[in-house]
């Protein structure tokens, strides 16, 4: 046995390998939550006006005090643009009566923030027309929910949890892809329950069993996309789940803050991602007996359909595979690659090619040769590392020069067994070490020869 400490090319390498993640996350944040959030301003906030003659003179007050910052609505009375703001068409809703008072309606199911933004722009534009404004809220929030984001929050779990599970699942080989995708459906129900007896119970929700239907369609949409994308995009899936449901879908989905107060690009996002479309039907749901769900119910389902798709196409190409397998070497076997998130968990021991670095850059910890007596390869001998307490922690199968490699195992003693048809067994024991490569050989006597 040698050992020998990894190039200077190779750490680098594998540094760069191991760190991609982190590296990405970290300007992630930066530019998904730091930019949008830094400087929250409205954009084309829609507001209905009573009446045309009304509308003109606050689009005159407004084009000089907020540019750009609301979308004037004219309605026919106080009663048509009160009823703009039930129906979701607008915002906020304002009436300028003849008696030199004026009434703000106000949503604070659209959010705090957006509410206090109006309000204190309107209290300006009465003040300056020598009107006295009273403002009304016709969408209170439920009483547990004082800020108005508590249900935002509890989306967020049946956003994250689908993809941590998916992640989770991944290192389970020993279940299929059917198995898999009904545990995600378990994993999915049990937290939209639970989640929503939950808010129920702490008032940051009122009692609308239709949620939960929502609530479901995500944590499944979630688990499809990122399940189905995993044999495109292979160890990259944390970086390519994250920046979808974490990174651009939080940022966009106006739950933590509205999305008329953010960039513009996390604006566009808003009506494609799933969790603003699932904050916006919650909030039509709970608080607008209904109204505008068309657009989010529709998304959501084009999100499920594309997640089926996926999945449907990963059937197709294992089976592809399954096929090209079984012509050139008579095995159709084909197991599922196993996918490390380095975001909350440790590399798992797997095999190598030996002679290579992986994907993620790392080098064998433990490589070597099977050979005959004659010092002839030995090619698909199938080594097997177990553990102190007796699970096999690793497979790995000698290739046509009789080579095999090994990383991702624990600094701990392990049992290497070696094993082909028509050999004697052979076994050792060896201690892996991060950063050194250990040189493990076999000679693997055949039976025949032994017999003799």
């Amino acid at each position: 046995m040698s050992e020998q400490p990894d190039s200077n090319p190779g750490l680098l390498r594998t540094l760069t390998g191991g760190l991609w993640f982190p590296v990405f996350f970290f300007f992630g944040f930066l530019l998904c939550y730091l930019l949008p959030f830094h400087n929250p301003t409205p954009h084309d906030v829609k507001i209905a006006v009573s009446t045309p003659a009304a509308a003109a003179q606050v689009r005159t007050a407004l084009s000089a005090e907020a540019p750009g910052a609301f979308e004037i609505l004219t309605a026919t009375d106080a009663d048509d643009a009160e009823q703009k703001v039930l129906d979701r068409d607008a915002v906020a809703s304002y009436a300028a009566g003849a008696d030199g008072k004026a009434t703000l309606y106000v949503a604070k199911a659209n959010g705090t923030m957006l509410e206090s933004a109006v309000q204190q722009t309107f209290e300006k534009v009465a003040g300056a027309s020598g009107a006295e404004l009273t403002t009304t809220e016709v969408a209170p929030v439920a009483s547990g929910d004082s800020t108005g984001t508590s249900l935002f929050y509890l989306t967020m779990t049946w956003t994250i949890v689908p993809y941590v599970s998916v992640m989770m699942m991944l290192r389970v080989v020993t279940l299929g892809r059917r198995a898999k995708l009904l545990t995600f459906a378990g994993v999915g129900a049990f937290i939209t329950a639970v989640a929503y007896l939950v808010g129920l119970a702490v008032d940051v929700i009122p009692n609308e069993p239709l949620a939960l239907l929502y609530a479901f369609a995500v944590t499944q949409l979630v688990a499809w996309v990122t399940y189905g994308l995993v044999p495109y995009v292979k160890q990259f899936i944390p970086g390519v789940a994250m920046g979808l449901f974490v990174l651009l879908n939080i940022p966009s989905s106006g739950g933590a803050m509205p999305y008329q107060m953010v960039p513009g690009f996390f604006r566009v996002l808003h009506p494609v991602m799933p969790l603003g479309n699932l904050v916006d039907a919650l909030h039509g749901v709970f608080y607008f007996d209904n109204k505008g769900l068309l657009r989010p119910t529709l998304v959501l389902a084009a999100w499920l359909v594309a997640g089926a798709a996926l999945v449907a196409a990963g059937v197709l190409r294992e089976r592809r595979m399954k096929s090209r397998a079984a012509a050139a070497e008579g095995d159709d076997t084909v197991v599922e690659a196993v996918v490390e998130d380095p975001s909350i968990e440790a590399p798992m021991p797997h095999a190598i090619r030996p002679g290579h670095r992986s994907a993620l850059g790392e080098a064998p910890m433990v490589y070597g040769t099977v050979t005959e007596e004659s010092g002839a390869t030995v090619a698909g001998a199938r080594v097997t590392v177990i553990d102190a307490q007796g699970r096999q922690l690793a497979h790995a199968r000698t290739d046509e020069n009789g080579a095999y490699g090994l990383t991702g195992m624990p600094e701990q003693f392990l049992v290497m067994v070696l094993s082909a048809p028509g050999r004697l067994p052979a076994t050792t024991n060896v201690l892996p070490r991060e950063g050194r490569q250990q040189r493990k050989d076999f000679i693997m006597p055949g039976r025949s020869a032994v017999a003799g």
